[in-house]
């Protein structure tokens, strides 16, 4: 087994960015080749990772000898033709969210996947997260005894602006509602988490609102649904008067409450206490991130592991755009 694993890379944006630094800290996985459409992206990366070498094209990426896997980070269009041309070379993929908004496509990469092995995974951050392991040992597979009977799941998110300023270099199509929005971007991510525990969820109601401009994202979503016999809400909204990017997603249950909040914060209720904090919300980022390349490092290799694969990140995908067609 080779002590060095090499990575390529496409769409060197936000993600992109932040999978380079978590790379260059890893002692197996190794950023090797790169490209973006954008030069001066791909100009800064260099001068940032003098040790990558950037390729012409992402199908030279791909091409590119001794890679183990490929890293997709552009927008969600090409997904699903990235992914077919990092099979037909061997290789395994880890691709960003959302998957797709093509599911027709998605349906046939995920048939090639079962039908010939191939090795694929989606960027769910909280699936390697200490607060998904939380929610599971508390309700995953029917458990019921430490926090009695799951009653109820609420989500909430608010954003002071969307596009958020720091996903500026993203590109436009974040604000726009063809691919973009916080629903797709954000919202996934834990109804990634609520399906990993409790199952598929199905929309009883779903009221997004829109700008009247015809092209931006949704400005709000509200929300009923149910997963695994559990009714779920969602209020999700931007403006100026909005808390600045903030999330929580609470699950009650008959004898206590879990809460994550800003992403890898973890919090326990007992019925009638004070929330506890169950340790330091960036340790836990850390953790869940270091675990995350590990579990990379297993889907390279062919072992098992968490990650999410393609079909549980179309279930995702196929959730989150019934929410957007409202009902």
């Amino acid at each position: 087994m080779s002590d060095t694993l090499d990575i390529g890379l496409i769409g060197l944006g936000v993600m992109g960015q932040r999978m380079l630094a978590r790379l260059a800290a890893h002692p197996r996985l190794r950023a090797a080749v790169v490209w973006d459409a954008d030069p001066a992206a791909l100009a800064r990366t260099l001068a940032a990772y003098p040790g990558c070498r950037a390729a012409g094209s992402a199908a030279a990426v791909i091409a590119t000898p001794g890679l183990a896997s490929l890293y997709i980070a552009t927008p969600p269009g090409p997904h699903m033709a990235l992914s077919d041309a990092a099979f037909d070379a061997g290789l395994a993929v880890l691709c960003e969210k959302p998957l797709t908004t093509d599911f027709d496509a998605a349906r046939r990469c995920i048939a090639r996947i079962d039908r010939e092995g191939r090795r694929a995974a989606v960027n769910f951050s909280l699936a390697s997260s200490p607060g998904l392991a939380a929610l599971q040992a508390a309700w995953g597979d029917g458990n019921v005894a430490r926090l009695g009977a799951l009653q109820q799941v609420d989500i909430g998110l608010a954003f002071a602006a969307w596009p958020r300023p720091w996903q500026a270099a993203a590109g436009a199509w974040l604000a726009q509602r063809a691919e973009g929005g916080f629903s797709r971007e954000v919202l996934s991510h834990f109804v990634f988490v609520l399906q990993r525990v409790l199952g598929p969820a199905t929309v009883q109601r779903a009221q997004p609102v829109w700008p009247a401009d015809g092209v931006g994202a949704e400005t709000a979503l509200t929300a009923q649904l149910v997963a695994g016999g559990v009714p779920v809400t969602v209020n999700g909204r931007v403006g100026a008067d909005a808390p600045d990017d903030f999330n929580r997603m609470l699950w009650q249950g008959s004898a206590g409450a879990i809460a994550l909040q800003d992403w890898f914060g973890l919090q326990q209720q007992s019925p009638g206490g004070s929330w506890q904090p169950q340790g330091d919300a960036a340790a836990m980022r850390a953790e869940g991130q270091a675990a995350q390349l590990e579990q990379w490092v297993a889907l390279i290799e062919g072992r098992s592991h968490g990650l999410p694969g393609y079909a549980e990140a179309l279930a995702v995908q196929q959730t989150i755009e019934a929410l957007l067609a409202g009902a």
